[in-house]
């Protein structure tokens, strides 16, 4: 529900990636989520509004519900640039590409081309076809950027087909065609994979697979039209010689077969069938349950984060409480097949994301705020940090104070757990190496935790190795 505050601010404070749109920039007031937009774009704004595909969008809310603000007159007042304001619905994270599992970005994928066929049935097309317009409500997919729909000119082109294909196709086909993940590749250039980039990543074979041919092979050897003096006289030309939206509408349509049948399933990961198969989970999993759910029924959280969550178990517990639960987990399949099974059961409140707490997404792009980091898009008020700590300390090589202070900077209620040096999981991250964490103890555990936080409760798990600890934050 869109609620219109008192009034806007003088002088916003832009979100930074907004600055790639000359004709809009976002703002956050009072909670809510606003864009300043130019007259021309106030324009393209009235037409897009007028669309049927649009419309239904926002109702069945695969693109996020938006309208003028009542205060848009107040326009001017923000700056002499801007003629309107655009109230858009907040949604409750902010996520990237490049924290997605490969079917996130499957889905998101086809949800874009999905609604560029509708628009160009409407006459309308999209300025751009970047994967950082579309955020996810739980594990439902939805496009932000209304501002980004507009006319379709007589002989244009699809002007953001090199996007789609850098920061959509050739991640999707690197991970189905080569078992690579591409997260690292999404993260390391904002841009995503280079036609020229993903031609070398291919091997022979693959230059034989669909779409290979032409949207990688013969798109490599293509500069982008940008760099061509001629770029408009091209489009002037289609325009005079009956240049056909339905050669876009057939290319989003071929896009569209080959991205479903793109797939990755590889049968095992490191981390995917630990939760049905360990000892100590088989042996506390029933424990354990009803801590997290002792923990959590009591009241009702805005944001949880489940750090280490594997397939999921104790994130579904703590979606009974809350708003949004936020799984989080450094293994990329296990991530994928949560996923997979939240969108199949119809689960909302839950987001899975790819993350790494050692190697945590940054901040990117331009002066490193064009994309922010992640400990600064979510607000946590509960993290259950399950299993994790001994990965971190041993096997990551973190100090044990670090991380219980990051955990403290949240302000965050906690579940934690601590594993002691005798269970088989520290057993083995500390064979064959030397042993260097004359730190890594329950003494020094507890001590670190008194330091930042209030112990709540203890109870000590029945594989006899483990303790689960509920604190909250000191004063």
């Amino acid at each position: 529900m869109l609620r219109e505050p008192a009034g806007l601010p003088a002088r916003p404070d832009y979100v930074a990636g907004s600055f790639r749109d000359r004709a809009g920039r976002v703002f956050e007031h009072d909670g809510e989520i606003f864009r300043a937009i130019s007259e021309q774009a106030r324009e393209e704004w009235e037409f897009a509004a007028s669309l049927e595909f649009v419309r239904n969008g926002m109702q069945r809310h695969e693109i996020v519900p938006t309208k003028y603000s009542r205060q848009h007159a107040a326009a001017a007042a923000i700056s002499d640039e801007w003629t309107a304001v655009l109230h858009h619905e907040r949604l409750p994270l902010v996520t990237y590409p490049y924290e997605w599992s490969f079917s996130m970005l499957r889905d998101a994928a086809l949800l874009h081309l999905d609604l560029i066929q509708r628009a160009l049935s409407e006459d309308a097309i999209f300025k751009d076809a970047t994967p950082f317009n579309i955020q996810f409500d739980g594990v439902r997919p939805v496009f932000i950027d209304t501002a980004s729909i507009v006319r379709l000119r007589p002989g244009a082109l699809w002007e953001g087909y090199r996007q789609f294909c850098q920061m959509f196709l050739y991640p999707l086909m690197l991970q189905s065609f080569r078992g690579v993940d591409f997260q690292p590749f999404l993260r390391g250039r904002l841009d995503g994979i280079s036609p020229e980039q993903f031609h070398a990543l291919t091997s022979f074979r693959d230059k034989f697979r669909r779409g290979v041919l032409t949207h990688v092979v013969l798109h490599s050897r293509l500069q982008p039209a940008s760099q061509h003096s001629g770029a408009e006289r091209i489009s002037e030309s289609l325009k005079e010689s009956g240049f056909r939206k339905s050669l876009i509408e057939n290319n989003i349509a071929g896009l569209t077969r080959l991205i479903r049948g793109l797939s990755w399933t590889p049968s095992k990961s490191r981390w995917s069938d630990y939760d049905r198969e360990a000892e100590p989970v088989r042996l506390d999993a029933q424990v354990k349950e009803n801590f997290v759910r002792e923990v959590t029924a009591p009241r009702h959280w805005k944001q949880v984060w489940d750090v280490g969550c594997n397939l999921g178990r104790y994130s579904r517990i703590a979606a009974a409480s809350a708003d949004l639960v936020v799984a989080l987990d450094s293994d990329h399949l296990t991530v994928d097949r949560l996923y997979r099974s939240l969108r199949d059961e119809g689960v909302r409140g839950i987001t899975p994301l790819v993350y790494n707490p050692a190697d945590p997404s940054p901040g990117l792009g331009w002066r490193c705020t064009e994309r922010a980091e992640f400990a600064d898009r979510g607000r946590p008020d509960l993290i259950l940090f399950l299993a994790v700590l001994h990965h971190l300390v041993i096997g990551c090589n973190l100090l044990l104070p670090d991380v219980i202070d990051w955990l403290a900077e949240r302000r965050a209620a906690l579940v934690i757990e601590f594993v002691d040096r005798r269970d088989p999981q520290v057993q083995s991250l500390l064979a064959n190496r030397d042993d260097v964490f004359p730190d890594y103890s329950r003494e020094a555990f507890e001590r670190c935790l008194r330091r930042r936080f209030t112990v709540r409760r203890t109870v000590d798990l029945p594989s006899g190795a483990r303790t689960l600890f509920h604190v909250t934050p000191s004063a």
